[in-house]
Order: C-alpha cells, then sequence, then structure tokens
C-alpha cells in the first residue's frame, strides 16, 4: 500500500510563519466514497491569502483549526474515480489537501485541458491568479486606452498578468516590484515603467512617472506602497484592492485609512474583488487569457519547488519577496 504524505496546521504563527508551524504525518492513501475520485497531486499552488487562513479571526477564507489539513489550489491526476465525470489519467483541479494523495467530490474539481498549455498554468496564468487578474482589470478597474494604470506586487502571479491586459487595452502601464531582476522582466513584457520600492523614493518616483496623475490603481499590497499612490488618483480613479501582503503577517493592524479625503476630491471608486464572485464566469476568462497566452500577447513566469516536503518553504517563501510569478510545488509527475 502507497503511504500518503500530507502536511497540517500544527500551531497558529504569530506574525510571520515559521516551519514550527507545519507538521507532516504519513497514513494510507484514501479511498474515495461514492460520486467522489481520488486524485495524485502534480503541482500544488501556494497563496498569499494562505496565512489568513492561519489566523483564528474571522475573514473571507475560512480559516483553518489547529490540526486541520493545510488545502491549496492543485493540479493532479485522476488515479480512481466513482464519478461519471472523470476517468483514470485525466487532468484536473481544485482546492485539494497538501498531500500526494486526496479524496474531492466530483463536483469540486475542473478538468485541465493540457491543449492549453502547460498543466502547472492551471494554477496560475490559466488559474486562480489568471482569472483573478481578469476580472479585477475587465470588471473592477475598467481601464481605458490613454489611462495611466499602477500595479503594486508587479512582478506577482496576479500583477503581472494584469499590466499585460492593461497594456493591451492601450494604457500606460507603471510596475512597484522589490527587485531590479523584477523590473527588468515587467518592461520586457509591456510595463512602461517599473519602480524598485526597496531601492527608491515610491512617492517621488510615482510623480515622475505618472505625471498626469493615475487612473487606475490595482492594489495588491497595501501599506506605504498604497500610501504613496494615493496623492496621485486622478477624478474618477479606480483603485481595485487585491491583496494587501504587507500587512498579513503584522500582529496589530496599523490605524487607519487616513487618507480617505482625497476620495472626496478625485470622487474616486475604491472597491475590493473576490475570484470567487466571478465562479460563473471562469470560462470567459480562460478563453482570453488561453489566447493571449498562445499567442504571446501575455507571458508568464513561474518558480517551481520539488517536492511536497518543501511546501511549506515554498509558502514562507511568497512573504521574501524575491520570486518572479507564480509559486508552485512540483509533487509528482503524468503516467503518460
Amino acid at each position: 500500500m502507497a503511504t500518503n504524505r500530507q502536511w497540517l496546521l500544527d500551531s497558529r504563527p504569530t506574525g510571520e510563519p515559521s516551519m514550527e508551524n507545519f507538521e507532516q504525518v504519513e497514513s494510507e492513501v484514501p479511498e474515495p466514497g461514492p460520486h467522489e475520485v481520488l486524485v495524485r497531486t502534480l503541482y500544488m499552488s501556494v497563496d498569499p491569502y494562505m496565512r489568513g487562513r492561519m489566523r483564528d479571526a474571522e475573514s473571507y477564507a475560512e480559516p483553518w483549526d489547529v490540526g486541520d489539513p493545510m488545502k491549496a489550489g492543485v493540479v493532479g491526476e485522476v488515479e480512481t474515480s466513482n464519478h461519471p465525470d472523470f476517468e483514470a489519467g485525466d487532468v484536473v483541479t481544485g482546492q485539494l489537501e497538501w498531500a500526494d494523495y486526496a479524496v474531492a467530490e466530483g463536483r469540486d474539481l475542473r478538468t485541465v485541458n493540457p491543449e492549453h498549455g502547460p498543466v502547472s498554468t492551471a494554477l496560475g496564468v490559466l488559474g486562480m491568479p489568471g482569472v483573478t487578474a481578469y476580472f479585477g482589470t475587465t470588471d473592477v478597474a475598467e481601464p481605458k486606452p490613454g489611462d495611466t494604470v499602477v500595479v503594486s506586487a508587479a512582478a506577482g502571479a496576479v500583477g503581472s498578468v494584469v499590466g499585460q491586459i492593461a497594456d493591451l487595452t492601450g494604457c500606460r502601464v507603471i510596475g512597484i516590484a522589490g527587485a531590479d531582476e523584477k523590473i527588468e522582466w515587467l518592461e520586457s513584457v509591456g510595463f512602461d515603467e517599473g519602480i524598485n520600492y526597496k531601492e527608491e523614493d515610491v512617492s517621488s518616483r510615482l510623480r515622475e512617472a505618472c505625471p498626469d496623475g493615475v487612473d487606475v490603481y490595482f492594489d495588491n499590497v497595501g501599506g506605504p506602497v498604497t500610501d504613496a499612490v494615493w496623492p496621485l488618483l486622478n477624478v474618477r480613479a479606480r483603485v481595485a484592492v487585491c491583496g494587501q501582503i504587507s500587512l498579513y503577517n503584522e500582529t496589530e493592524v496599523p490605524t487607519g485609512p487616513r487618507k480617505l479625503a482625497k476620495l472626496i476630491e478625485s470622487r474616486a471608486r475604491v472597491e475590493g474583488l473576490l475570484v470567487r464572485d466571478y465562479e460563473d464566469r471562469w470560462g470567459e476568462a480562460l478563453q482570453r487569457l488561453s489566447t493571449w497566452v498562445a499567442s504571446g500577447d501575455v507571458e508568464y513566469r513561474e518558480n517551481v519547488v520539488e517536492g511536497l516536503e518543501n511546501a511549506p518553504d515554498a509558502f514562507l517563501g511568497l512573504f521574501e519577496g524575491t520570486k518572479i510569478g507564480k509559486q508552485l510545488v512540483q509533487v509528482g509527475e503524468r503516467s503518460d
């Protein structure tokens, strides 16, 4: 009988998570019940929002209890199926456990089309991050040709796609990231200019890069970077709030916001977004994104960590800010 390795939440982190918050256990491979599917993990996603699920606090994502299995977006291969829509060998994706094998209800899985690209992209540019970027840009930020668009965490899986969609729309796009290597890549895929927030004064550089102000701000980080963008918002600007990674490890969230007076002057619109609100329109986004990826209009980067045993390290690496694109863990290989 094959052994199934699995990661559990061992304790709740205080501040930045560490390896002490995770525990690996082993058990027998589970058996699927009626209408269930046994999936062998190929790739597993790690994402910043998971930090919120490690807290014992109300949020848009239900928190894990201590001792619960860690969960993530997974691409896997069907081993055994008791559901009519799937058969052994199918490649599927869904929210599954950090494990070699996991059982899921068939209704909770989606088939991955390998013709659209490497199956790993179903967790990145052709998965949740790409769909978030698509609807966050087209439905929430609503860029128009000639707009100036600023994207924070621009070299991440979401931000990089946002900027490229804005570029395709005919906008001037400014990306904020934390390394010169990231800036170079962003400028190679359609961003007009990049700002290294670790090496440059963001406020002064934004004024230089956005002499006519900011029409769209796609916010992935919050904190001082967002504070620097705020004074430049134009009349009827749109702010899409997707993430606040600069605050995820704070034990006490700083008091605020204190810059709302700018919204009176600018009549700007600030709107948060959750990709789950667009579940019935995923097909629309994936069709557009896969077309752009196939044509080269949208490019992507993946940072792949090998081995399920290294999943916590991959997750912790998100908060170092050193990676470009989508952070993935490769657990297995396709049988064919």
